[in-house]
């Protein structure tokens, strides 16, 4: 292994030094982050990553992934002769962690360690479990044990509900992966389900893969917002910030341009999906992904949230389309057509929201400052920053948080350049055979700018938002308090698992939770009303068609993982795009081929829609009279937070509103979004 950046050397750690900031008013986590982090010597025992001493090395992956199999192979044993009732779901879960922990720590290695061997390593483990877990959900003895329980009523009846649903979730990972099937069939869906791992992570390297052209081909005075390869200059995103038309149109013609290796990919991963989901006994892999969510399946429902928001919508997506054609017109006379990525550029031209002008106000430690008053408010918990010890972290920017409460629940952050921000359960809570609580351990890994050499991290607005929508899905897992690992934090529905993060945003440009930490890093001025009132205007700007772009995009998953039909995914996308979007989809462009969430998602990216829409509903019912306040924020960590997957979706949503939501409550809350202003806040922001 090379001696990488990503690894501190074995007698170095890390100390806070100066402060770029010339106000004293930061609290300790705001103070931490806000400071130039550097090494000094310490002779402490070096440890493992996430503080695993055998992750010293890459070597180390391979002994802690056969330690957990050889664990495995003795709780499968132990289960198999337990007899029925609530230690039978135990021993499931304890097996779960036993996998879960190695799996997780390891998938979240292969994408964000600097080290490719690291990388590599990770990636090679999360393979290894993966297998192991997909031949366990086909073992028929293993199936039996959790069967003798779920037939056993007096048994179930005397059980918690947790521990009921527990049961039945096991039962369902079995019943998926066909458990019924007889044994040729079985090893059929193996092997499907360890072809689809190796697919999904070609597709995933595909996705974030920059396509490259021949510097020549394009105007030299836009060469400097790429990255140059030799004579070649490689794109590795769309640019949809930038104020040039000329940038944003090279690089979204150039980045989304098809590619047949990886549109063969798609192919074979979508085919393979129907094939397991056909074979397991149902209709469509979309319904095998839907069952246990709060959408059911993709039926009535679900075309009705398409149909009707995009009918509800039209006039006003109409307008934006309408704004965005006449702002590319003013850009580009000679060259007025038009793309989704425009929408940001037109809430720049019309509220002058430069992020440049907000970013002195949203430093990393201010933002944290507000993160922390915000959950000691609702939840009476505060994080503290805490060195992380030599070798715990894979990277000289990774930041660690423990919760004062608990002094070991740990969130680490670490700054990274990647397509989107992500959240990882690293090790998920679960009540242990000592009766201690397993605490989680969660890492972030956000695209944030570097510090400058006189100023520490400032973050754009977006980059604000994102840090809150993510912490939220942090607090998720950390305020989280199910019996079980299998349901802990944001295991759950995946429709549910969005609505604490979404809800983040709310809070996130609310200016009663915005002036409590929004401060100018070197002069300590709080950020004005009218900007952040600006600011909140802006994000109505386009909202209807950035809304309907995601309605599209949630139809094209479904008709990827509906009945197989005899088109191509690209002629499929352009006849979606036209039904639910209204902008036409650009010649020469697979804008499919670089949608990631096909992957982790798929067949249930609809659930950015639906959790938005409870969002909506919980923040304007809950929390938009007063954002601070304390009995609100505990009903909604009892209610929704602290259940993970351990209650029923729906139903947790029901205890929190009071009322059983339609699914026109849902459409209405996404419409509602909409500022039915629209047209004097226009107006104003041109006066």
């Amino acid at each position: 292994m090379t001696a990488g950046w990503g690894m501190l050397p074995a007698n170095r750690c890390w100390a806070a030094v100066r402060l770029w900031r010339k106000v004293t008013t930061w609290s300790a986590v705001g103070a931490a982050f806000n400071s130039n982090p550097v090494r000094r010597l310490d002779l402490l025992q070096r440890h493992g990553l996430f503080g695993v001493p055998e992750l010293s090395s890459t070597e180390g992956f391979e002994r802690v992934q056969r330690r957990a199999l050889l664990e495995a192979e003795q709780l499968v044993a132990k289960a198999c002769r337990t007899a029925p009732g609530a230690s039978t779901v135990e021993v499931f879960d304890k097996l779960s962690d036993t996998l879960c922990r190695v799996a997780d720590l390891a998938d979240f290695i292969k994408v964000a360690h600097p080290d490719p061997e690291y990388r590599e390593a990770g990636e090679k483990t999360c393979i290894k479990i993966g297998t192991a877990v997909e031949k366990l959900n086909t073992n028929v003895e293993l199936c039996r044990s959790l069967k003798n329980l779920l037939d056993n009523q007096e048994v179930m009846d005397q059980l918690d509900p947790e521990t009921r649903r527990v049961a039945e979730l096991f039962m369902f990972d079995f019943e998926i992966s066909g458990i019924h099937l007889d044994e040729e069939q079985r090893k059929e869906a193996v092997d499907l389900n360890v072809k689809l791992l190796d697919l999904n992570n070609q597709f995933l390297m595909g996705c974030h893969m920059p396509n490259r052209i021949d510097g020549r081909a394009l105007p030299t005075h836009i060469h400097h917002h790429f990255t140059s390869e030799g004579n070649y200059l490689q794109i590795g995103g769309l640019h949809a910030d930038s104020p040039d038309d000329v940038v944003r149109e090279v690089a979204y013609r150039i980045f989304l341009y098809p590619n047949r290796d990886l549109m063969d990919i798609l192919d074979q991963l979508l085919s393979c999906r129907n094939k397991l989901a056909r074979l397991v006994g149902y209709e469509s892999y979309a319904h095998r992904a839907l069952r246990g969510t709060m959408a059911k399946n993709p039926g009535g429902s679900m075309r009705y949230m398409f149909t009707h928001h995009f009918t509800s919508s039209f006039t006003r997506t109409e307008k934006d389309f309408k704004m965005m054609k006449d702002m590319k017109c003013k850009l580009n006379p000679r060259n007025p057509v038009i793309s989704h990525v425009l929408g940001g550029v037109c809430v720049c031209c019309r509220f002058n929201i430069e992020p440049s002008l907000y970013s002195p106000y949203f430093s990393l430690g201010s933002c944290m400052d507000g993160l922390n008053a915000l959950f000691t408010q609702l939840y009476g918990v505060s994080l503290l920053a805490e060195q992380p010890s030599a070798g715990e972290v894979w990277s000289e920017d990774v930041r660690k948080l423990v919760n004062k409460q608990t002094n070991k629940q740990k969130i680490f952050l670490t700054q990274r350049a990647s397509l989107q921000d992500c959240h990882f359960t690293v090790r998920g809570g679960r009540m242990q055979d000592d009766g201690r609580y397993q605490l989680p351990v969660v890492a972030l890994m956000l695209s944030l700018p570097r510090p400058g050499r006189d100023a520490p991290t400032l973050l754009t607005p977006a980059m604000m938002e994102n840090l809150f929508h993510e912490m939220g899905h942090a607090m998720h897992s950390m305020l989280g308090r199910t019996r079980y690992q299998h349901v802990t934090g944001t295991r759950c529905a995946t429709d549910f698992a969005e609505v604490p993060s979404i809800l983040m945003e709310y809070f996130a440009t609310d200016y009663r939770v915005i002036s409590q930490f929004a401060r100018d890093y070197q002069t300590g001025q709080p950020l004005p009303q009218s900007m952040v009132t600006r600011l909140c205007e802006s994000k109505k700007v386009c909202g209807a068609a950035d809304t309907q772009l995601q309605v599209f995009y949630a139809a094209l998953d479904q008709a990827y993982h509906g009945k197989p039909q005899s088109r191509s995914t690209t002629d499929i996308l352009i006849d979606l795009q036209q039904k639910y979007y209204g902008l036409p989809c650009v010649p020469n462009t697979a804008w499919h081929l670089r949608f990631s969430h096909l992957v982790g998602y798929g067949a249930k990216y609809y659930s950015y829609l639906m959790s938005r829409a409870v969002a909506s509903m919980v923040w304007r019912q809950c929390f938009q009279k007063d954002p601070l306040n304390r009995d609100t924020g505990e009903r909604y960590r009892r209610e929704m937070l602290a259940h993970g997957g351990g209650r029923e979706p729906m139903q947790m949503v029901e205890d929190m509103l009071q009322k059983k939501p339609s699914m026109e409550d849902f459409v209405d809350a996404l419409v509602s979004e909409m500022d039915p202003d629209f047209e004097s806040i226009i107006m104003d922001s041109e006066n």
